[in-house]
């Protein structure tokens, strides 16, 4: 018995090794996308790159190894087409949230309503005190419904509109 174990002591240790790495795969695949800043910790929202040898060598190697990752390392928010909407129409989105929103870019409901969970998560670390309010508040599925049109559809889920 002590022969047989030892001689498939390496093949078992190398199987074991796999199952460890393709378990961690699996686990790390399963979570929700990293966060941007952890990608790109030299650009925070792309100003620091260009400023020196250093933060370009780190900009080439987020590049490259977000193309073997299969990563977006950057991240942008969709651009507005079109006059701004009442964000405040939306359920939990007050003046302040509001304007941050619009500090952010976002002043139509077809921009929040398309955005992706990467960009959400993005669009999140730069509100502050209201951070987490896009996803507890579903203001990506009420603006979906405003973006559409769809009023009925909107007070049927949330209540009625509270518009301005």
């Amino acid at each position: 018995m002590t022969t047989l174990l030892s001689s498939y002591a390496l093949p078992l240790l190398v199987v074991v090794a796999i199952g460890f790495v393709v378990g961690f795969w699996i686990v790390r695949r399963s979570k929700a996308p990293p966060p941007p800043a952890a990608q790109r910790p030299h650009a925070e929202r792309r100003q620091g790159e260009g400023r020196g040898l250093a933060s370009e060598d780190a900009a080439a190697v987020a590049d490259v190894a977000g193309q073997f990752l299969g990563l977006n390392v950057h991240v942008e928010l969709p651009g507005a087409s079109g006059p701004a909407d009442n964000l405040q129409t939306l359920k939990g989105v007050g003046p302040r949230l509001a304007a941050k929103l619009n500090e952010n870019g976002i002043i139509r409901f077809d921009q929040l309503a398309a955005l992706t969970p990467e960009q959400v998560w993005t669009l999140d670390q730069n509100l502050d005190q209201f951070k987490g309010r896009i996803e507890r508040d579903r203001l990506v599925e009420q603006a979906a419904y405003l973006a559409r049109g769809d009023k009925s559809g909107f007070e049927a889920k949330f209540g009625n509109l509270g518009e301005s």
